[in-house]
This record gives C-alpha cells, sequence and structure tokens, in this order.
C-alpha cells in the first residue's frame, strides 16, 4: 500500500469514527450544519479583523478554521444516514446553509481588502462572491428543468479548499492568485453550465415536439374512423307514368 492510500484509509477511519460519535450523541444533522455556518462566520470575522501588521496570522486562523467547518459539512449528510434521519428538508436545508457559508467567507475578504484600502481586490472578490453563488444557482435552476447538471469543476468543495490554501499560504501573499482562479474558473462553470442546459433543454423540447405532433396524429386519425360514412343517394325508381 502506498503511502497516499494509506493516508487516505486513516482519514476514513477518523471519519467514521467521528460520524459513530455523533450518532450517539442523537444530535441532529441540521444542527451540525448550522455549527458549520457560525464556524465559518468566525473565519469571515478573522478575516476581517485581519490588517497589514497580523495578516499572514488572522489567515492563517481563519483558514484553521474554516478546516474545522469542513469536518461538520462532511459529517452531518453522513450522521444523517447513519441515523435515519435523512430528510428531503434536511437537503434543503444543507444546500441554504452552504450558500451563507461562501457569502460569509468572501464578506469576511471584502472587510478585509476595504479596511486595506485595496478596491481592486475588493471588486474581484464581489465579482468572485456573486460568481459563486451563481454556479450553484445554475446547478439548481438547471436541475429543476433537466434532472442533472453536473458538469463544470468549480464546485464547493474546489472553492473551500482553494481559499484554504490562500488562507494557510497568507505570508507569501497566495490570496491573490487563489482570486483570480476562483474568479475565472467559476465563471468558466457558469457558461459551461448554461450551455450544457441550452443542448438539453433543445433536446428535450424537440421531444417535446415531436410527441405533441404524435399525439396531434392520433387524435386526428380516431376523428377519421369516428366518422359516419358518407350518405349514399338514393336509387331512382322508374316512373312508369
Amino acid at each position: 500500500m502506498t503511502w497516499t492510500g494509506a493516508f487516505g484509509r486513516g482519514c476514513r477511519v477518523l471519519l467514521h469514527a467521528i460520524v459513530r460519535g455523533l450518532a450517539l450523541t442523537r444530535i441532529s444533522p441540521n444542527a451540525l450544519t448550522f455549527i458549520g455556518l457560525i464556524i465559518n462566520i468566525i473565519a469571515a470575522v478573522l478575516f476581517g479583523y485581519a490588517n497589514s501588521q497580523n495578516y499572514s496570522r488572522m489567515f492563517l486562523y481563519a483558514g484553521l478554521v474554516i478546516i474545522g467547518a469542513g469536518i461538520f459539512d462532511m459529517v452531518d449528510g453522513r450522521v444523517a444516514r447513519a441515523t435515519n434521519k435523512v430528510t428531503t428538508f434536511g437537503g434543503f436545508f444543507d444546500s441554504v446553509i452552504d450558500r451563507y457559508s461562501d457569502v460569509a467567507l468572501f464578506f469576511g475578504l471584502l472587510v478585509y481588502y476595504a479596511r486595506a484600502n485595496h478596491f481592486f481586490y475588493l471588486v474581484l472578490v464581489a465579482f468572485v462572491m456573486v460568481s459563486s453563488v451563481m454556479v450553484s444557482y445554475t446547478r439548481a435552476r438547471a436541475e429543476s428543468l433537466i434532472g442533472s447538471c453536473k458538469v463544470g469543476f468549480m464546485e464547493r468543495p474546489e472553492r473551500v479548499v482553494l481559499v484554504i490554501i490562500g488562507a494557510l499560504f497568507a505570508r507569501w501573499h497566495v490570496m491573490a492568485p487563489v482570486l483570480w482562479v476562483l474568479a475565472v474558473l467559476s465563471t468558466v462553470t457558469v457558461v459551461h453550465r448554461v450551455i450544457y442546459t441550452y443542448q438539453q433543454t433543445r433536446i428535450l423540447d424537440a421531444k417535446a415536439a415531436a410527441e405533441a405532433a404524435a399525439a396531434q396524429q392520433q387524435v386526428a386519425a380516431a376523428s377519421e374512423t369516428s366518422k359516419p360514412p358518407a350518405s349514399q343517394k338514393p336509387q331512382q325508381v322508374p316512373s312508369f307514368n
């Protein structure tokens, strides 16, 4: 077994142990989801509290806090399955809280760049925040029309990992290129999902049009067979007058 395989196996064992422990506490999976949001808000406060003197230290703390929030994000669904508390509302609630968590982190970065008078990066973070929400929105809206829309690279786990990398390595000013990567790849993902949804809806529309035409033909054929036969002209009786 390679060291990467051993590491992955060790992580899975640890994750299963955490899930079993939380399942024994009978805590609600929705409560775990909400706790993850609170932890992300703490990370956002750390981002916003940073300044030119404590920048690397505050960002490092924020990155570690986001890792802690990620643990709750990973275990809430597993705890729900382990305790047979999987509900439709739980999936909806988790999705909503994830959006708030994303916005909270980027809002903390907005506060930092605003306080540091970095107008350009203030605008860049705002763009990244909007595009990250649009990545999730396009998938949700598309799946209400075509069933599944999982195309694109920049999903929420990838975004969170990039933010963590930018925060942990802030000493080397890694957050700036991370924001550029987020801006570009999030936009590419949105465009990809729009194009994919357009293609799939055209297929669905064509199929629906074909089914409607076939139904009209069946109705027309049924109406033809149900018509009474045309009345024949009565035979003329010869007159003998």
